[in-house]
């Protein structure tokens, strides 16, 4: 049996973060804990299923998993989660954090000034169990579109220099943002939200990192406009069509279409369900046709 069919996260090929190569169908852990990281408390999970899917998703060829330190509920930590499940990690494990938006106990939001990333770096290393992070993602606040990204950038280029984080990122951002950045230290990846309907500014940026040859991770490429809440009870009649034609679930033709937009984007679908992590994973394999491509290109789209 080959290795497409034995690990199928590899069926879509793979990228490189800095010296890293992943490949382009990975996992993010933000479900694992029950439900959303936004609000306060949170939901429950049950621990057993969850370390489950860490593992199944490994299996099948994952290599790539998203998460934050931020994300908890009341009973559960996706760092601790993913420590218990897989440590000691595989060689081939990248996992990549975010910082700048943090949480306390009580699930009230906080943003880090930047002398105060070094701690939520330690904090997801502590919670992971390692020595350093593969990469770290600088999450910019909505609020930031305007604003300069090079304090914050600069002391987590400080960690990095001093062995804590292996690689950067940024996210939510802006292409005057990532420009920024890239003139302190080298980007190896942007995490925007993205999806099939996505407004055109997005897909400015999605080309931009393609020709730079930096990777494009969108989140909430299954969600859509649904975000945090996830995927919603119907979809567009397009993607219900082309879902229809290929035996495959409006979750896997979202994944399918978000992965044909350039070798350099990658996906980081999560879930809790075991179903849904191997029907995400097996979204890989799909390859939509031209024409099913540019009907998937008016969803969302006024000129549609």
């Amino acid at each position: 049996m080959s290795d497409t069919r034995d690990r199928p996260a590899t069926a879509a090929g793979t990228w490189r973060l800095g010296d890293l190569t992943v490949n382009r169908v990975g996992f993010g852990a933000m479900r694992l804990t029950g439900g959303v990281p936004f609000g306060r408390g949170g939901g429950r999970s049950d621990r057993e299923r969850s370390t489950a899917v860490l593992r199944q998703a490994v299996e099948l060829g994952v290599n790539h998993i998203d998460t934050a330190a931020f994300y908890f509920s009341a009973t559960r930590s996706a760092n601790e989660l993913i420590n218990t499940a897989l440590a000691p990690y595989p060689d081939d494990l990248v996992i990549t954090s975010k910082v700048w938006p943090g949480r306390n106990p009580s699930g009230e939001w906080w943003w880090a000034e930047p002398g105060q990333l070094r701690g939520q770096v330690e904090e997801n290393l502590r919670q992971l169990g390692r020595d350093h992070l593969d990469v770290v993602n600088l999450r910019l606040p909505q609020s930031w579109a305007t604003r300069s990204v090079a304090e914050h950038f600069g002391a987590l280029t400080e960690l990095r220099d001093a062995g804590l984080v292996r690689h950067l990122g940024v996210s939510n951002v802006t292409s005057e943002q990532l420009a920024e950045a890239r003139v302190i230290a080298p980007v190896v990846c942007v995490q925007n939200s993205y999806s099939v309907d996505a407004p055109g500014a997005d897909q400015k940026l999605l080309r931009e990192c393609g020709d730079l040859e930096i990777a494009y991770v969108p989140f909430f490429a299954i969600a859509g406009g649904g975000r945090e809440s996830g995927a919603g009870a119907t979809d567009d009649e397009a993607v219900l069509a082309v879902a229809r034609a290929h035996g495959a679930s409006p979750a896997q033709i979202r994944l399918a279409w978000t992965l044909a937009q350039g070798p350099h984007v990658l996906a980081i679908p999560g879930t809790g369900d075991p179903k849904h992590l191997a029907e995400n994973v097996a979204a890989g394999a799909l390859r939509l046709s031209d024409e099913e491509m540019a009907r998937l290109g008016t969803v969302g789209r006024a000129d549609g």
